[in-house]
């Protein structure tokens, strides 16, 4: 998986700001229900956002370890949300085309 361009992490973020957050982050922090959410919405969706509702003091650490987690690339962060980035294995699938 490659690196996201600084040009293609700002299309991404473009295109969540019309998007809700699907993902939210609770008590729990990341647990394996919450990566197997995001695995699932990242796979229909592509472009997710997280929100973090608890643990806001160690978001940084926990987006990463949910990236590395969800093999997603995090595109951007914006206050106490996350944008995660996962291209669809499938090309016929994929909604989103990188510039």
């Amino acid at each position: 998986m490659e690196e996201l361009t600084s040009k293609q992490r700002k299309f991404l973020r473009g295109i969540a700001q019309k998007l809700d957050a699907l993902i939210l982050v609770g008590k729990l922090g990341v647990s394996d229900a919450l990566v197997t959410a995001t695995k699932d919405a990242l796979d229909s969706h592509e472009l997710v956002k997280v929100r973090f509702n608890d643990h806001k003091e160690e978001k940084r650490e926990l987006i990463a370890t949910l990236a590395t987690r969800t093999q997603s690339q995090v595109a951007g962060m914006i206050g106490h949300v996350a944008i995660l980035y996962r291209e669809q294995s499938d090309p016929e699938k994929r909604k989103i085309a990188l510039p």
